[in-house]
C-alpha cells in the first residue's frame, strides 16, 4: 500500500471524518461541543480501554523482547524534546524564557488520543505491535514535564525571581495526575487479569471503543478550531512553523532509535507517533499549577490547534510509511 493509499484510507476513516466535522462546523460558526463532564468521561474511557487491552494482550504472551529498550528510548525522547523545543523557540519567536519552557514542555509529553488513533490505524492495516507500548505511552507523560520545570527554574533564576518551584506538591500533581493513574493502572489490571479479565469487560471496553473515539474526536475537532479562532493573533508564521517542526524532529529521532534497535514496523510507527505528539491534558494542568504566568492559550493553540490535527490527518499515514520503509532495511 502506497503512502497516498494509506493517507486516503486514514482520511476516509470514521474517527478522522468526525474530527474534520468538528473543525469544519466550529470554523463555520457552530457552537458544537460536548459538556465538560462528558468529554472528561470519554477521555477516561479511552485511556482505560487502551490500557486494559494492552495489559491483557501482554499477559497473553503477545509481547516482544524489545519492550525494555523501547521504554528507555521513550523516556529519553520525552526528556530531550523540551530541550530541543526551547532551542527552536529561541530562534523562531520572541516569547519570554518562561513562556518558551512552558510551550516546549508540551512537546515531550504525549497525546494519548494520537496514540489511540495510531493503534487503530495499525489495526485497520493489519500491522502488529507490542501491546506493552501503552506502558511506554504512560511513562512518556512525565519526563518532559520535569525537563520543562527545570527550564522554568533556570529562567526564573536568571531573571532574579527567587520564588522557584514548590516541588513536593508539583511532583504529586505530575505523578498522580489522572491520565497516568488511569492509563498505567488499567494496564496493570489488564496484565493481572489477562484474557479472561478482558472477556468479562469486552462489551464495555472493546465493542464500543471506535464509537467513543469518534465522539471524542468530534469534540476535539471543535476544541482545536476554537483554539485557532481565539489564539491566531498571537501565532506568528515562525511560531506556526514550530508546531510542525517539533513532530518532524520527534519522528527523525525516534526513527533513528528504532532503526538502530531493529524494531518492527508497528513498534517503530508507535514510537515515532509518541515522539511526534504533543500533550494537551497532563502538561497544561502541570503548567497551570507551576507556571501561572505562562499563557495556556498559546501553548494549546500550538499543541491542540496545529500539531494534533497534523498528526491525525497527515502524520499517522506518513509514519506508517516511514516505519515500513525503515523496518524493511533492518
Amino acid at each position: 500500500m502506497t503512502f497516498l493509499d494509506m493517507a486516503l484510507a486514514n482520511l476516509a476513516s470514521a474517527p478522522v471524518l468526525f474530527f474534520l466535522l468538528g473543525i469544519a462546523a466550529t470554523l463555520a460558526g457552530s457552537t458544537l461541543s460536548l459538556p465538560e463532564g462528558a468529554a472528561k468521561m470519554l477521555s477516561i474511557y479511552l485511556m482505560m480501554a487502551i490500557g486494559f487491552k494492552g495489559g491483557a494482550a501482554l499477559a497473553g504472551g503477545e509481547g516482544g523482547g524489545h519492550l525494555p529498550l523501547i521504554l528507555l528510548a521513550g523516556l529519553a525522547l520525552s526528556a530531550l524534546m523540551p530541550l530541543i523545543g526551547e532551542r527552536y523557540l529561541r530562534v523562531l519567536s520572541r516569547v519570554s524564557p518562561i513562556e518558551r519552557a512552558a510551550i516546549a514542555g508540551h512537546y515531550g509529553s504525549i497525546s494519548i488520543v494520537t496514540f489511540v488513533a495510531a493503534t487503530s490505524a495499525l489495526a485497520a492495516l493489519g500491522i502488529a505491535h507490542d501491546p506493552g507500548m501503552v506502558a511506554v505511552a504512560a511513562a512518556m507523560e512525565t519526563p518532559a514535564i520535569l525537563t520543562a520545570l527545570i527550564l522554568v527554574y533556570r529562567a526564573r533564576a536568571a531573571a532574579g525571581k527567587g520564588e522557584g518551584i514548590s516541588w513536593k506538591p508539583l511532583l504529586r500533581e505530575v505523578f498522580l495526575n489522572g491520565a497516568i493513574v488511569i492509563l498505567f493502572g488499567s494496564f496493570l489490571i489488564g496484565l493481572a487479569t489477562g484474557k479472561p479479565g478482558l472477556a468479562t469487560v469486552k462489551p464495555f471496553l472493546v465493542d464500543p471503543f471506535n464509537g467513543a473515539l469518534c465522539l471524542f474526536l468530534l469534540d476535539l475537532g471543535a476544541q482545536a478550531a476554537k483554539g485557532l479562532r481565539t489564539g491566531w493573533k498571537e501565532l506568528t508564521p515562525r511560531l506556526l512553523s514550530f508546531a510542525l517542526l517539533m513532530p518532524v524532529t520527534g519522528v527523525v529521532l525516534a526513527g533513528g532509535v528504532a532503526f538502530a534497535a531493529g524494531l518492527d514496523a508497528g513498534n517503530t510507527m508507535l514510537l515515532m507517533t509518541l515522539a511526534a505528539s504533543a500533550s494537551y491534558i497532563a502538561v497544561p494542568a502541570a503548567m497551570r499549577f507551576a507556571v501561572p504566568e505562562a499563557r495556556p492559550a498559546m501553548s494549546l493553540s500550538l499543541s491542540l490547534g496545529l500539531t494534533f490535527p497534523f498528526n491525525i490527518l497527515i502524520g499517522i499515514p506518513l509514519y506508517v510509511a516511514i516505519a515500513g520503509w525503515l523496518a524493511a532495511r533492518t
